[in-house]
């Protein structure tokens, strides 16, 4: 069913450009359909602000309820932003005041950068906790990903999630470990998930405080799982959002950390995503970056271009059915209650 475009928030154009179906608002006040409200907490930094944006909202735009979707993107403190995004988030979000006051129906919360050893003692922490706690008592259910998963677990239950020897960053098959479980009805038993992360909470310790893992990786650890009383916190590890050129544009975005020396290790290929021909051409392009970095010359442009035919979605059908189940089921479970 259709996302409503109740501002000029500029994702709902971009959206409707790609051929998905926003309505404007005067036309849904028009339409005897019932109404969800959607908060997406939007934490990610400043060039994932929109994308993250067009990411959360077309899964649920993807639904296929028989429901008008209000989507309400804010924001929290303690979170650098420079002056684009800030103008962006000042024209377009809402406050978390407004927020509180009008209520939502399901809260998204995206992940964030950290600059901090541990979680509490970033800057965003208390106004992170301050939003859990108002979404604990007042929202039937929240979906977490990644950085705010590892955020609201050692929050509620006390388990900081661990530092990973390496990156884990790549696509990565997962099964279904609990095929009864509503949110996981009729997806396939198996399949992928992007992450990228360098921190891990480990399925024996979610499964010690009572939490039921739903989907893991061999590879990558757990990618889903719910809290004990089974809709009202969604766990994601992985980046099920992703679009196809996430991780590419992340891996471009390491090369250039490389070559302004902020890195001392050229970035290795995401596990899983590249194909033969890809690397290849990306082997070439680091030889040229390692060469431009020592000489002091410029970069060619990234050859984006070239990798981009290479690329396969393999995870987006599975993340809209989770959607569907999620908005679908755990609402109407609420409303039954």
């Amino acid at each position: 069913m259709p996302l409503v475009a109740h501002n000029d928030l500029p994702t709902f154009e971009r959206l409707r450009g790609e051929g998905e179906e926003v309505i404007e608002a005067e036309r849904a006040r028009h339409q005897d359909i019932r109404e969800l409200h959607i908060g997406l907490l939007n934490m990610m930094p400043d060039a994932a602000l929109e994308a993250t944006e067009r990411q959360f909202f077309r899964l649920v735009g993807a639904c296929n309820q028989i429901v008008q979707f209000h989507m309400h993107p804010f924001t929290i403190e303690g979170l650098p932003r420079n002056a684009k995004a800030s103008a962006h988030i000042e024209k377009y979000y809402e406050p978390f005041s407004k927020i509180k006051q009008d209520g939502l129906d399901a809260l998204i919360i995206s992940g964030a950068n950290v600059t901090r050893p541990r979680l509490p003692e970033e800057d965003f922490w208390l106004p992170l906790t301050e939003v859990f706690s108002w979404a604990r008592e007042n929202v039937t259910s929240v979906l977490c990903s990644c950085l705010a998963t590892h955020a609201i677990i050692e929050y509620r239950y006390g388990i900081a999630r661990k530092r990973l020897p390496n990156k884990r960053w790549g696509v990565f098959a997962h099964k279904v470990y609990d095929k009864t479980h509503p949110l996981v009805a009729e997806i396939n038993t198996r399949f992928d998930v992007p992450h990228s992360r360098f921190n891990e909470i480990f399925q024996q310790d979610m499964q010690a405080q009572g939490l039921k893992v739903l989907a893991a990786s061999q590879e990558a650890g757990v990618h889903l799982a719910v809290s004990e009383d089974g809709f009202r916190i969604v766990f994601f590890q992985g980046h099920p959002e992703y679009d196809d050129i996430s991780l590419l544009k992340e891996y471009k975005r390491e090369i250039m950390r490389f070559y302004l020396s902020e890195i001392d290790d050229y970035p290795p290929f995401p596990e899983h995503y590249f194909d033969a021909a890809a690397q290849q051409i990306l082997l070439d392009y680091q030889q040229h970056v390692r060469s431009a970095k020592c000489s002091g010359l410029p970069l060619t442009e990234f050859p984006e271009s070239l990798i981009l035919p290479g690329l396969d979605n393999t995870w987006r059908d599975t993340a809209k059915a989770v959607f569907n189940n999620w908005l679908g089921k755990s609402l109407s479970i609420d409303q039954s209650r």
